[in-house]
């Protein structure tokens, strides 16, 4: 596997490096919930980086921490990059050319590889976490006195099942498209392709008897990790990561799930399809060599039937 080599496993899987930074804004701390004092670094092709911009924005965070956009193209030379481009732009927080700026300020040994998205403190210019999972969680939580419309997305009452979901959730669909796209050995390939569709269907399945979300009638956190990757699933995962068994739009829970969640308000504009293709037919030129991106698909989201008055 060339596009990450030192995160293949012997038997040909990918084996996703751990997040480097897990520190946390707290109340009483070294880094405290404050207005304008953090940055958000995000690509908008990424579903990692898109469920903390979704969250942010869910909460009504926006006038709180400033979000800098990278360009969708990734190069092995320089990583993830700031500059002029449609739906990206500099970094007007800390003027980084280069994700990498930031990872080396804070760890000047760092060797690993430079991932989105970044929580970056201004007051003392390092980066307090990179995981998504812990930056939706702060933002829920330590964040929540600042949100204009904060939002319950981890309800204490189904904490223990919405937990166990979002971990299914992410070991075999957010990570399971890159454990089928990255995979450098059949069998491997053939064991994420084959769980993958397995918890597609169980989740197709759940949403045929409950609905409209995971949960019932209100969205938690969980819902948003899905949505990630089923909007980028039928544009790149079921041709570019070979996740070809079935495409979301052939589950009609699923996909009525996936247009119902678009829908919902600053939701439809955090989707750039033209940043999600580019980014991985161009960036994965060991899977893509000839970096073409396709015109397809034609519908990710089909267009919404008004009633008649």
């Amino acid at each position: 596997m060339a596009q990450f080599p030192d995160e293949a496993g012997q038997d040909g899987s990918f084996q996703r490096q751990p997040d480097e930074f897990r520190e946390w804004v707290k109340t009483e701390g070294e880094f405290t919930p404050e207005p304008n004092r953090y940055q958000l670094y995000i690509c908008k092709a990424c579903p990692w980086a898109h469920r903390s911009w979704i969250v942010l924005r869910l909460m009504g965070l926006e006038h709180v921490v400033g979000v800098s956009v990278a360009d969708p193209i990734r190069t092995d030379d320089t990583g993830w990059a700031f500059r002029e481009g449609d739906g990206h732009g500099p970094d007007l927080a800390e003027g980084f050319h280069f994700l990498s700026e930031a990872y080396r300020a804070t760890a000047p040994n760092f060797s690993g590889r430079v991932t989105v998205p970044v929580l970056w403190d201004k007051q003392t210019r390092r980066i307090v976490n990179n995981s998504e999972d812990d930056i939706c969680r702060m933002w829920a939580t330590v964040f929540e006195p600042l949100a204009k419309h904060p939002v319950d997305l981890f309800p204490e009452a189904i904490a223990e099942e919405q937990n166990a979901l979002s971990d299914l959730v992410y070991e075999h669909i957010n990570n399971g498209v890159y454990r089928a796209g990255f995979a450098d050995k059949q069998s491997a390939y053939d064991q994420a392709v084959t769980k993958l569709f397995v918890v597609l269907d169980q989740l197709e399945a759940r949403l045929a008897h409950g609905g409209p979300y995971l949960f019932g009638e209100q969205t938690v956190e969980t819902d948003w990790r899905l949505f990630c990757t089923l909007i980028r699933f039928d544009a790149v995962y079921h041709g570019h990561f070979k996740c070809n068994l079935r495409r979301i739009i052939d589950y009609p829970h699923l996909q009525d799930y996936l247009e119902r969640l678009y829908r919902l308000p600053s939701i439809a504009e955090t989707v750039n399809f033209d940043h999600i293709k580019r980014h991985y037919y161009v960036t994965h030129d060991d899977i893509n060599p000839t970096q073409i991106v396709p015109l397809g698909p034609k519908v990710v989201i089909r267009a919404e039937i008004k009633n008649a008055d």
